[in-house]
């Protein structure tokens, strides 16, 4: 595909029991797109019949086989106007006799091909069976497309896979509910990606759901490009896609910087079963308690100049003396030495500036997460080293490495997790998190924080003006100049704690957009707290304990989200190779 494709979200409410005339109206707003120009066009979910069905029984009437009556007559609007066009239905499988929640690719000359929503929601199991097609990428005149389906874009593996494939649009069709959107889940998925993301999602209320609109285009950048708020309407853009995404721009980050050599881990999923017998299995490996403590993310620009990091690092650890002491404060990749490209040093670990640094966290009684360049032999690392009231408690070494760290910094080789008493504590450094196999291992590996050291020069948040829609209390609806923060996102798909410690410096163009972000991205008015601005710190109250049950009742340790993923599907993320599964239409 070259040259500039004229896209269109289409955002519609449709009525329960009305398919004849959803339909009709979807061929209407349809049919205005691609009189518009548009050439891919996308409906919402399930947007021919309405969502909430309560059985197999009652949406009978509803479902058709693809390709069927309803997917001919987009057909032949999509051979008239020469666009192609995903649609959301109901779909019967006439083999089986199974009924599923279904995208379905229509182009000028049929049915393109499918996707069956593989990753349910609470609605689902009443009446469809979890998708069997996988996920695939479809490659057309109007570029390489992949579909998702509402809760499927929860899970990172799912726009991984088809970014992997070679998508460069994911179709993401909702009935998206319960938070003002354009979501931080499809902003992060585009741009983590590096890959545009065409949404539709419906609106209206429907058995007492609301439904929240936002239907729009978002570029790899995770820039909304286009937006509908609330009501019937359109959505449009034109993607240059034969322009690169445009890399420095924004989080998104190329794939060949991936290391599928050590995910391995993604094809595991220990939360099926109660986490505290997992983890505790032949006495190996057992979950720390686990305790009620505050944690602070650091935000500063460190100096090549390690006496004044420390000294720094130090006046920060005693202003925050007290009662409300914090347990555990993370600070900036480099915080100790200055980076590299500045003029800094490495030095090892075990020498006198991590031995200092772990004096502080003894005689302060705080754990201390920073991060170094390190010099061990004649090789160099980005690493961060966590010390306590114990001592060295460990360090980790950057496993991602962009380019000004290749530069001068060889690439780690093992993801590294700590029991502490503030519990299961994983470390990341900065471009890692940008990878989102990265905190997904560390949270199967049963982390309940992530502290992440970072030095990124990347766009992390994004603001929102205001929604109309009339969400129920205490669902925000006002602007907010932060409503998508990634490591927000970050730390909710995994259902841990994330501390986020990025360093700030605006003359080199270090951004900042520090915090700790609670383990539940839907819960309102959110756990986390951020940094605004220049230097500072942000304090949150964390619980990583089990609540006194014999079965975690504590999210963190439950990781609800975690628990529903269906790693029979990730098997091409794991592969070292580009992935075969690339489905040609």
């Amino acid at each position: 595909m070259s040259g500039r494709v004229k896209v269109a979200a289409v955002q519609f409410e449709p009525r329960m029991g009305a398919k004849e005339s959803n339909v009709d109206r979807l061929l209407h707003l349809v049919e205005d797109a691609a009189r518009a120009g548009a050439r891919l066009i996308t409906t919402p979910e399930m947007a021919t019949t309405g969502y909430c069905w309560r059985s197999r029984e009652e949406i009978a009437p509803e479902v058709e086989p693809v390709p069927g009556p309803t997917t001919a007559r987009f057909a032949a609007l999509a051979r008239r106007y020469g666009c192609w066009v995903v649609l959301g239905m109901p779909e019967v499988d006439p083999d089986t006799g199974l009924y599923y929640n279904s995208a379905v690719l229509v182009g000028p000359d049929g049915v393109v091909g499918r996707h069956r929503k593989s990753h349910p929601y609470i609605s689902e199991p009443k009446w469809a069976a979890q998708g069997d097609v996988g996920h695939q990428v479809f490659d057309t005149p109007v570029g390489r497309i992949g579909m998702l389906i509402c809760m499927d874009i929860h899970f990172v593996e799912t726009a991984r896979l088809l970014r992997v494939a070679g998508a460069q649009i994911v179709c993401h069709i909702s009935n998206w509910l319960a938070e003002r959107t354009p979501a931080p889940y499809w902003i992060s998925r585009a741009a983590e990606n590096g890959c545009y993301l065409v949404e539709s999602n419906r609106w209206g209320l429907e058995r007492g759901v609301q439904f929240s609109g936002g239907s729009c285009v978002i570029g790899p950048d995770g820039a909304i490009l286009a937006s509908v708020d609330d009501g019937d309407g359109i959505a449009y853009a034109e993607l240059p896609l034969d322009e690169p995404a445009g890399v420095d721009a924004g989080p998104c980050v190329p794939l060949s910087r991936r290391r599928p050599e050590l995910y391995a881990g993604l094809m595991a999923n220990p939360f099926t079963w109660n986490p505290l017998d997992y983890f505790r299995l032949y006495d190996i490996d057992v979950l720390p308690p686990g305790s009620r403590s505050r944690v602070t993310a650091v935000q500063f620009a460190p100096q090549p100049d390690v006496d004044a990091n420390l000294a720094r690092i130090g006046q920060i650890v005693e202003q925050a003396a007290g009662s409300a002491r914090p347990a555990l404060l993370v600070f900036p990749e480099f915080a100790l030495t200055g980076h590299p490209a500045h003029g800094a040093h490495a030095v090892p670990v075990g020498g006198a500036a991590t031995s200092r640094l772990v004096l502080l966290a003894q005689r302060e009684r705080v754990y201390l997460a920073a991060g170094l360049a390190e010099q061990d032999g004649d090789r160099r690392y980005s690493t961060v080293v966590l010390a306590g009231p114990e001592g060295l408690v460990g360090r980790y070494r950057k496993l991602h490495l962009d380019d000004d760290d290749l530069a001068w910094a060889t690439p780690g080789d093992a993801w590294r997790t700590f029991d502490t008493a503030l519990g299961r504590v994983g470390l990341l450094c900065g471009y890692d998190a940008l990878f989102p196999e990265s905190a997904r291992i560390l949270a199967l590996q049963g982390c309940d924080l992530i502290a992440c050291a970072s030095a990124l020069k990347r766009t992390l948040t994004g603001a929102h003006p205001g929604t109309t829609v009339r969400q129920n209390y205490p669902i925000p609806t006002g602007a907010d100049p932060h409503h998508w923060h990634h490591f927000r996102v970050r730390a909710g798909e995994n259902n841990v704690y994330l501390a986020f410690a990025n360093l700030y410096d605006a003359r080199e163009g270090y951004t900042g957009g520090s915090g700790v972000f609670g383990p539940d991205t839907f819960a309102f008015p959110r756990r986390e707290a951020l940094v605004v601005g220049d230097a500072g710190h942000a304090t949150l109250d964390v619980d990583t304990t089990n609540l006194d049950s014999r079965y975690p009742t504590n999210v963190v340790r439950r990781k609800d989200l975690v628990a529903m993923r269906l790693p029979h599907h990730y098997l091409p993320l794991i592969r070292r190779e580009p992935s075969d599964v690339v489905a040609v239409g």
